[in-house]
């Protein structure tokens, strides 16, 4: 069965190239300065800040997946390197064994302390200057209602595995 799908519009293609290169620029100026001023990568900045977040500072790592929406292998692989810091620590959850609990340490939570100042004026110079009080209600209502849409979905920990190839 041939499905033919209808071309974006002149204004729905406009808006998906702003919307990308907008991110696309924030996030590279968010990156240079968290490298800079914490030697961190913007995913493990969404680490250490929601885990900063969370009640008593820890999150389950599936929980943690899917806030920073990312693979279950690549943050496995950002957490040991935020262990090797001395940033977070991982254990096993105790009422599931196959679970691990990630906290947020007091230098993790100094960390985001020190560069926190400079992230917020990074976003605030790049992207909120450039808005009125009624661009910023608006950009808030817009981008709720597409994050809502795309988290309708169940999250990515509950998907289940791809099967792997068995090797004889």
């Amino acid at each position: 069965m041939s499905h033919e799908t209808a071309p974006l519009d002149a204004e729905q293609l406009g808006a998906y190239f702003a919307l990308m290169e907008v991110s696309t620029l924030l996030q590279h100026a968010v990156d240079e300065h968290l490298r800079a001023d914490g030697d961190l990568s913007y995913v493990q900045f969404q680490i250490l800040a929601r885990l900063t977040d969370a009640p008593d500072g820890k999150l389950r790592m599936t929980d943690l997946a899917d806030g920073v929406v990312y693979s279950r292998s690549g943050l496995t692989y950002q957490a040991g390197l935020l262990e090797k810091r001395a940033l977070i620590t991982r254990t096993p959850a105790p009422d599931d064994e196959r679970s691990v609990i990630v906290t947020v340490t007091d230098t993790g939570r100094g960390l985001v302390a020190q560069v926190l100042p400079g992230h917020i004026d990074v976003v605030r110079r790049l992207l909120f200057d450039s808005l009125h009080k009624r661009d910023l209600a608006t950009l808030g209502s817009v981008l709720g209602r597409v994050r809502e849409h795309m988290r309708a979905a169940p999250p990515r920990s509950a998907k289940p595995r791809a099967a792997r190839p068995r090797t004889a």
